[in-house]
């Protein structure tokens, strides 16, 4: 056996292997080479008992090291993966919209001062525009429930906590599993263009899911077969449904995640999911009003049951509405995301601001 040095800015690391020669076998490059060395610094748990971080546990020097690799690349440049936020954009019919006042300029006598403000008159900012959802955004029962009150003292919720846990009075903040507990997430991003691969450049229709079959097939046709998608990525996902941000309709269907992709990117331990659309799950024309029932493959009594599977047993955060469309234009399969929520005390969402950073493969 032997060690060798793999050395680029910012990060200098030892990869064990056996000695070759260039006759034997060529060398890995620097990316699989930091890839692989990466592996055995990332957490992969079990996690502590009463754990509210979830997947965000993967997150150190492991997803750090792997990040640090596109940082430092020819020609990366850096994404905005957030949609711009206004009192004017689409808003999601499950939170109260937005409604800002913008002050007039003021000052304070005798200075040369003259500074201007806003205000958030209401809304929900935490479920507007792009968004995170916090671990304790979801709970779950046991069974459905259809008459009388809702039965919100049997809910549950990821890593055991029950509703006396999380929110035990109809006006409390989450006193588990809140906004605060998520980490600030700095790993890879795999991106995987569903648009181009299932939808043949069109945006994908209402409903359509991007399953485990389809994952798969979108790894080795971007050619990452080479190291699939690893403990601790973030997972962003095209379906080309945000061309119709601030259009009629954005927020009544689209298309989403498969029950058995997301039960398959939880063995896979990714910190974050993400689509361009505005609920992660799919969601068929007329469901929201009846009209319709829930995409192919969910669960009997769970509609939403990509929220259900990552929030409440997975631990693993979703995003809404990201901006993936430059991304996917220059094909930067691996990037470096850096996600940062605010740390909202209590709260189950945050408005966030999520980038990549990485080299344009055209």
């Amino acid at each position: 056996m032997c060690l060798t040095r793999i050395t680029i800015p910012l990060i200098s690391t030892l990869v064990l292997g056996a000695c070759t020669t260039p006759s034997e076998q060529p060398a890995p490059s620097t990316e699989q080479a930091v890839t692989s060395a990466s592996s055995a610094l990332v957490a992969t748990g079990p996690w502590d008992e009463g754990d509210q971080m979830g997947m965000g546990n993967t997150q150190g020097p492991g997803t750090w090291m792997r990040c640090g690799h596109y940082l430092t690349q020819p020609g990366a440049k850096v994404y905005e993966l957030s949609h711009l936020r206004s009192a004017s954009m689409s808003q999601s019919p499950f939170g109260p919209p937005l409604n800002y006042v913008y002050r007039p300029t003021a000052s304070m006598p005798g200075t040369k001062h003259a500074f201007n403000g806003e205000e958030l008159m209401g809304g929900e900012p935490g479920a507007q525009g792009t968004q995170m959802d916090a671990l304790g955004h979801f709970g779950f029962f046991e069974e459905p429930w259809t008459d009388g009150d809702i039965p919100v003292d049997k809910a549950k919720y990821y890593s055991g906590y029950t509703q006396a846990d999380v929110k035990p009075t109809p006006d409390s903040p989450l006193l588990k599993l809140g906004m605060e507990q998520a980490p600030p997430i700095v790993t890879t991003a795999v991106l995987l263009d569903a648009r181009t691969h299932l939808g043949g450049g069109e945006i994908l229709k209402p409903g359509v899911t991007v399953t485990k079959t389809d994952i798969d097939s979108m790894i080795e046709a971007q050619g990452l077969g080479w190291r699939g998608i690893r403990a601790g990525d973030v997972v962003y996902i095209y379906t080309g449904w945000s061309d119709n941000w601030n259009k009629d309709g954005y927020y009544t269907m689209g298309p989403g995640l498969a029950y058995d992709a997301a039960q398959y990117l939880a063995e896979r331990k990714v910190v974050l999911i993400a689509l361009d659309n505005p609920f992660t799950d799919p969601v068929n024309e007329g469901q929201l009003m009846g009209k319709a029932g829930p995409a192919e493959g969910a669960p009997p009594g769970l509609p939403f049951s990509i929220h259900h599977e990552n929030l409440t047993q997975s631990g693993i955060h979703n995003i809404q509405n990201a901006k993936l469309d430059e991304l996917a234009k220059d094909k930067v399969w691996l990037s470096c995301t850096i996600v940062l929520p605010l740390r909202s005390a209590g709260a189950s969402g945050s408005p966030v601001r999520p980038v990549a950073i990485g080299a344009p493969r055209q």
